[in-house]
């Protein structure tokens, strides 16, 4: 069986990239599996450059086919911000709670409601170093009080289109039915199946 390995230390990307591709046959394994690790310099000018370099990276060092995505959450009032950097916008070594309850202070000054759209590109590097991408696109709004405990990052204050709840508030097979990440893996699954020579 083949092995994929998912270029993220993120435990929450680790169990949807996990459900996401459980279809397939493939071996899965995480960086901590095979006691690698490797600190990415995520110096693209796009979502893609960025999934690119992590996948790129990875396979390089591992010999493994590898699987890495980028995302982030683009805010209309806030000019797109905080995008490619969303993970890092409260500075380094800061929780997920530090940065929304700095991302609200931000919207505060502007009025509701506050539309936003996750965004999540995703690279499949081969062993040799050549790149697929792929990109899925998840719309909302930003709501000003958390609510749900599922998830990671910003999906408690991040209200779904056409629905009533966050996406901390999805189990997780809803959650992989209608993320960014979810439509982004769906966009790929071409690309796998003729990688992996998958019928």
């Amino acid at each position: 069986m083949t092995i994929l390995l998912l270029a993220s230390g993120n435990p929450g990307k680790q169990q949807e990239l996990r459900a996401l591709l459980s279809a397939l046959p493939l071996d899965l394994r995480t960086p901590q599996e095979i006691d690698l690790h490797i600190r990415v310099e995520e110096s693209g000018e796009t979502y893609a450059e960025n999934a690119r370099l992590k996948a790129q990276l990875y396979a390089l060092r591992s010999g493994m086919w590898t699987l890495a995505d980028d995302s982030g959450l683009e805010i209309d009032a806030l000019g797109g911000a905080p995008g490619m950097r969303s993970a890092r916008i409260a500075g380094p070594a800061r929780s997920d709670r530090d940065r929304r309850r700095l991302l609200l202070e931000l919207l505060q000054p502007h009025p509701r409601p506050w539309t936003a759209r996750f965004r999540c590109c995703v690279a499949l590097v081969t062993p040799t170093g050549e790149a697929d991408t792929a990109e899925g696109i998840c719309e909302g709004e930003i709501i000003p009080e958390e609510r749900g405990t599922g998830g990671f990052g910003y999906d408690p204050i991040f209200l779904v289109q056409n629905s009533k709840r966050t996406m901390a508030e999805l189990s997780l097979a809803e959650k992989n039915r209608v993320s960014h990440r979810a439509r982004a893996i769906r966009a790929l699954m071409p690309t796998l199946k003729r990688r992996f020579e998958l019928t």
